[in-house]
């Protein structure tokens, strides 16, 4: 396996009357290849963590490496062009645009991307919710499919632009235990099937037995690895 994403001393702080420390001097290194989940109590900066190791947020000091390359130095317009190209998000609750049917809410990212016409977005679109088991699917609105589903569907359009790292945050607390089971399954064969790096955010240690590595997070600090 070889580093696709490598966070070094990078920390997060909130100004104000009572500054807060988000993240303190966090370095982490993530595989090709590898499923890593983040776990800490509520507050410990799980989530912030995972939102400067997605670009979502800049880190006020240390760097952070994608693919080998520094993006500290990136402004706004490349951060936006790194996410859709190389990182794929899934949240808690699933976003899925209500106006759009499932395979027109999958090619979104990829006309953002704008490198295929109309025909092989979809195409691609229908690869994806077949291999996710939900391109019957399709043709329907989001609100028609279960909690299940509609995750199932959200992991497909974060998969369009083929990602290298896979981000998700929470993508099981939505959802009932057989449902949360498929999710997490889905999540551990992307690494081992398509190369994808995925890091996960979770709360629950179920979810956390299908990673290779859990980080612990306390006080926004890598307390000690787990597994």
């Amino acid at each position: 396996m070889s580093a696709v994403l490598h966070a070094s001393q990078i920390s997060r702080r909130l100004t104000g009357d009572v500054p807060v420390t988000l993240i303190d001097d966090v370095s982490l290194q993530i595989e090709a290849g590898e499923f890593v989940c983040i776990m800490g109590p509520s507050g410990s900066g799980k989530s912030s963590l995972l939102y400067l190791l997605g670009l979502l947020d800049v880190p006020d000091t240390g760097r952070i490496e994608l693919a080998g390359q520094d993006t500290s130095g990136f402004g706004e317009d490349e951060l936006a062009d790194c996410r859709l190209r190389r990182l794929g998000y899934v949240f808690q609750f699933h976003f899925l645009l209500a106006e759009f049917t499932i395979r027109e809410n999958v090619t979104l990212p990829m006309r953002r991307l704008a490198l295929w016409d109309d025909a092989q977005c979809g195409r691609r679109a229908d690869e994806l919710l077949d291999r996710l088991g939900v391109l019957d699917q399709a043709n329907k609105r989001p609100h028609q499919l279960s909690g299940g589903q509609r995750q199932r569907v959200a992991i497909a359009r974060a998969l369009a632009n083929d990602p290298l790292v896979l981000l998700a945050d929470e993508p099981t607390g939505n959802l009932d235990s057989a449902s949360g089971a498929n999710v997490r399954q889905i999540l551990r064969d992307l690494t081992r099937e398509m190369g994808k790096a995925v890091i996960a955010v979770t709360h629950d240690a179920q979810f956390a037995e299908a990673a290779d590595r859990r980080v612990e997070i306390v006080d926004g600090r890598i307390h000690a690895p787990v597994g």
